[in-house]
């Protein structure tokens, strides 16, 4: 019988650093897992990394989908033991194509971003991303968020005090190419978010959406879901978290979110979760 995993791998979003998932490590070391959050390149730990980034944004231009996984992939295939690998945001696109690539015991991708082949688009998404994407030239820069921008894109279902909270402790400068790659994959042969749905070896993904997310709505992980299911017979599933928006995992009630996450990895069963 193959041991159940002892470590968790937190990988964070865009314009977010380690730091945001700061009460998640709490409460999974609490229950005596091993937790990891790997920044991107140029991407430090905890309170210092996200001021070192804030106070230097050109650390992190130029940095684009490769060298991203190229960074997770050396840490996550190093471990003496497949871990279970969550994702938020562009983070679970990340986690979904470390599965793909054989890595982890499980995936968990929380609002992910898509990876190619997912194409919907709605119109709050691309009201969301379509300041750093309207001009070609942002791709070799780091991409920051307004307090209005960011309170659309992340915390919509927030009163403004929460949201101004959220920014001020969280957000963070990010790489604007991995948003170009990500966003223009259909049109790219070879995108670096290629991922294959037909793989029937790949671990098990669960899908989870908050109901109220602007930037990246349930939609998308949807499309993103029956694609897994339909062409693999790996476990797949998708879940819906009713009036949650991109900030699911620091927003009140954000326990939930992380206690399914975690039993669902260490007990993924087909179809019980499926929307």
């Amino acid at each position: 019988m193959t041991a159940a995993p002892d470590t968790i791998v937190l990988i964070h979003g865009l314009w977010m650093t380690p730091l945001a998932w700061e009460h998640w490590v709490t409460r999974y070391e609490a229950r005596g897992f091993r937790v990891l959050t790997p920044g991107y390149p140029g991407i430090g730990q905890g309170e210092e990394g996200l001021a070192t980034l804030r106070s230097d944004p050109d650390a992190v231009a130029g940095v684009g989908v490769r060298e991203v996984m190229d960074h997770l992939t050396d840490l996550v295939g190093n471990l003496d033991s497949a871990p279970i690998l969550m994702g938020h945001s562009f983070g679970g696109t990340f986690a979904q194509l470390l599965v793909g690539n054989g890595l982890g015991a499980a995936g968990v991708c929380i609002d992910s971003a898509p990876v190619k082949g997912v194409n919907a688009m709605p119109l709050s998404e691309i009201r969301s991303v379509l300041p750093v994407l309207d001009d070609p030239a942002n791709v070799g820069k780091a991409s920051t968020l307004t307090p209005k921008q960011f309170h659309y894109a992340f915390t919509n279902a927030q009163d403004e005090a929460v949201s101004q909270h959220a920014y001020d402790r969280y957000s963070a400068p990010t790489p604007a190419k991995v948003l170009f790659e990500g966003g223009f994959a259909a049109v790219t042969p070879h995108a670096s978010t290629t991922f294959d749905f037909a793989d029937d070896d790949r671990a098990p993904l669960l899908f989870i959406s908050g109901g109220s997310d602007h930037i990246l709505p349930p939609v998308v992980q949807d499309h993103n879901y029956r694609k897994c299911a339909r062409h693999s017979s790996a476990v797949a599933a998708h879940t819906v978290f009713a009036g949650r928006d991109h900030y699911t995992c620091g927003a009140p009630g954000w326990e939930a979110v992380a206690d399914l996450a975690l039993d669902w990895a260490l007990d993924p069963t087909a179809g019980e979760l499926a929307r």
